[in-house]
């Protein structure tokens, strides 16, 4: 079972804290410090899949020298907000990558291993792109 929890720290600023201890500052944009808890849900979807991704091109050794994953979300203009289409754009690096690799890879994340995208993939459309870039 994943655990985490959120505290309070003053004004509308939050740490969240995660299972393993770890941590991140969230707040509304006017604190000026921490992230937007609704732009956490684009970070989680982006790091799930990196995770998945990274993974699987070393297991067909094929190990990226950089990746970077940029994510946009449309939301409806009426509370509560909710996410209606999330693009996620992998831009990699890499000697030996082949298209077709990176989106098997991809692919696969989306499809079998991205918890986070399995969640929202009921209220949100998810599309993706990716260019592999020259050494």
């Amino acid at each position: 079972m994943s655990t985490a929890s959120v505290k309070w720290i003053g004004g509308k600023q939050f740490v969240g804290i995660d299972s393993t201890h770890h941590s991140v500052v969230l707040s509304t944009p006017d604190e000026g410090v921490g992230i937007k808890p609704s732009e956490l849900l684009l970070i989680a979807v982006a790091s799930c899949t990196a995770v998945d991704v990274v993974e699987i091109l070393e297991k067909k050794r094929m190990p990226l020298t950089y990746l970077e994953i940029n994510v946009t979300g449309e939301q409806d203009q009426d509370p509560p907000w909710t996410f209606r289409k999330i693009h996620i754009n992998y831009r990699f690096g890499g000697k030996s990558l082949t298209e077709k690799a990176v989106s098997q890879a991809i692919q696969l994340s989306e499809e079998k291993y991205c918890s986070v995208a399995a969640t929202i993939r009921a209220t949100a459309q998810i599309t993706t792109d990716f260019e592999i870039l020259s050494e």
